[in-house]
């Protein structure tokens, strides 16, 4: 099994994150540091990332979290602010998929399960993920129409997205974006673009799955629908 697939398989994060691992010299195979990335391991081989040992997942977890304002999605910070996993204590070692930024709440999924994490998250799977966000002031139909055909902020280019207005009174206009690419800040920055401030950002659903019954904080199990669901995208 290729060392990516490996550290993805005993629920570090996705490949991809994985594979930064391992060249950023973290892991070590039978004591040794490894390096390349076509490294493979055997089911005799011992495995350290960081010092510590990592073995397989045997049951892969599904879990939704709404995620609260006030945390970061990792392990853990050095910065000592509170992190997702401070939220959901499980033996299994899980990770979030994707990311939320420090100051936005709702729907984030944790797993072991690496390769549905990638899947998830890489842009060319074009994964629609939804927002509910609160923007500061008027957003004029021009601007609407900006948002679906797609804008850029800082020399990036966001792709069209499907946006829908919710509701708005004379300070305030409440938006749910759909989107599919997962770049850092997306959200945000589309707003900004227009030369307006996000005052508040929640995402409701990643895949057809939706964030709903859950308190701020909260966590539950996906249930056999909805991790079915979910791994139907494999």
């Amino acid at each position: 099994m290729r060392i990516n697939k490996y550290l993805s398989g005993c629920g570090l994060d996705s490949r991809r994150k994985c594979e930064k691992l391992v060249t950023d010299g973290r892991v070590r195979v039978n004591g040794k540091t490894v390096t390349d990335l076509a490294t493979d391991i055997k089911e005799s081989d011992s495995v350290e990332v960081d010092g510590k040992y990592v073995t397989l997942s045997e049951r892969k977890v599904y879990i939704m979290l709404n995620k609260p304002k006030g945390c970061v999605c990792t392990a853990s910070d050095d910065k000592g602010r509170k992190t997702v996993l401070d939220f959901v204590k499980i033996k299994e070692r899980i990770f979030p998929v994707g990311r939320l930024d420090y100051d936005t709440e709702g729907l984030l999924l944790l797993t072991n399960d690496g390769e549905l994490a990638n899947i998830i998250t890489h842009p060319k799977n074009m994964v629609k993920k939804v927002y509910q966000v609160r923007v500061e002031g008027e957003v004029t139909d021009a601007e609407l129409k900006k948002l679906r055909s797609g804008v850029e902020h800082n020399g990036i280019k966001y792709a069209p997205a499907r946006v829908a207005v919710l509701e708005k009174d004379d300070k305030h206009t409440k938006l749910e974006i759909t989107v599919t690419e997962g770049k850092n800040h997306e959200i945000k920055n589309m707003i900004e673009s227009l030369g307006k401030q996000v005052v508040f950002l929640k995402r409701t659903e990643i895949a057809g799955i939706r964030l709903g019954g859950l308190s701020r904080g909260e966590w539950r199990f996906l249930n056999s629908r909805e991790s079915e669901h979910l791994k139907s995208l494999k």
